[in-house]
């Protein structure tokens, strides 16, 4: 049953309930185990999904490995050839995206993704929904204990110098109502792992509503951050999002009749 709903979705215009949009940049080795725990997880699910995987720059066999995959699960859309830049990917696939939500995921699922039902309805229903390690009841498991305080630090200043209310921004796991990514992506400009900062921003600035989702994570060895050259970077794009915000840069298109 499953295999005929998802043959009739990926024929039809209708829009899916829930989209996956997950960044690829050299993830050849962690792409296949985390696709079949998706499509084991969504075979179990009521609702219609897509997963949208952007492939943005890599040198290995990421678009290989997809396009073999894809071909037995027609509801897997490839966009190859992004230029780098985290920010970049995700907001070309937000925008390519046609779920009712929209759920941003990381490759490695640190995040089990059967825990994507705490972010979208019946569960919650809010316009952005933000994965985190720190809010109370999250759990994390088996990160270094050097790395978790070099997150907090960081938090904190992005607490300082732009969302005082949130305590873990950096978390790759967050979910959207479909017209509010279609909203924010079509006006941010951040196209490195700022982004998520600039999400956030934009979507408090606008009045939408957010809530913080705590999680179980999965500490990753092969994590592609780099602690103090990542963090330097993303204090710049803060006040890149704050000077942006002043000078009108975010503001909604106009509308002409």
């Amino acid at each position: 049953m499953v295999q005929d709903q998802r043959e009739k979705d990926s024929g039809s215009t209708d829009r899916p309930f829930l989209s996956i949009i997950i960044p690829a940049l050299n993830e050849e080795k962690r792409l296949p185990g985390s696709l079949a725990k998706i499509d084991a997880f969504l075979q179990t699910q009521p609702f219609t999904a897509e997963v949208v995987i952007v492939e943005n720059g890599s040198s290995d066999r990421t678009v290989q490995v997809v396009e073999d995959f894809l071909r037995d699960h027609p509801y897997v859309r490839l966009l190859a050839g992004e230029p780098r830049g985290k920010g970049r990917a995700i907001r070309r696939g937000m925008l390519a995206a046609r779920g009712e939500f929209r759920f941003l995921c990381d490759a490695d699922l640190s995040m089990p993704i059967e825990e994507v039902l705490k972010f979208i309805p019946p569960a919650l229903d809010v316009d952005l929904a933000i994965g985190s390690r720190e809010a109370k009841g999250a759990i994390r498991h088996g990160e270094p204990f050097y790395r978790h305080w070099m997150g907090r630090i960081f938090n904190f200043l992005v607490q300082v110098m732009a969302l005082p209310r949130f305590n873990d921004t950096q978390c790759g796991f967050k979910a959207l109502r479909g017209s509010v990514a279609e909203d924010i992506f079509s006006v941010s400009k951040i196209d490195g792992i700022g982004f998520d900062v600039e999400v956030i921003y934009i979507a408090q600035k606008r009045g939408y509503s957010l809530r913080e989702v705590p999680i179980n994570w999965y500490y990753d060895p092969d994590s592609r951050m780099r602690l103090v050259q990542d963090s330097l970077h993303i204090v710049t794009e803060v006040l890149e999002i704050r000077r942006n915000w002043r000078q009108g840069v975010y503001a909604k298109a106009q509308t002409t009749r």
